[in-house]
């Protein structure tokens, strides 16, 4: 019976896990959008390189959470 508890603890944290990355991937997914119009919108090279590496980042975050969220096999 112990087993039982426990494996619905993990199946818990898990499920509590992969929620958080899927909010992890919205917030990253807007904050994409932001980026992408700032890009958009500025003239100043400085101001366009920033953007471009901000961008990268992002992506990364985001590939990130989600092969976390596929490992989870949530995807």
């Amino acid at each position: 019976m112990r087993a039982l508890g426990l494996k619905k603890e993990v199946a818990s944290q898990e499920d509590s896990e992969r929620l958080e990355l899927m909010d992890g991937l919205e917030r990253t997914r807007v904050q994409m959008q932001q980026a992408y119009l700032q890009f958009d919108t500025v003239e100043d090279p400085d101001l366009i390189e920033s953007s471009v590496f901000e961008i990268k980042s992002l992506q990364a975050r985001y590939t990130y959470l989600l092969r976390r969220v596929k490992a989870l096999g949530g995807g």
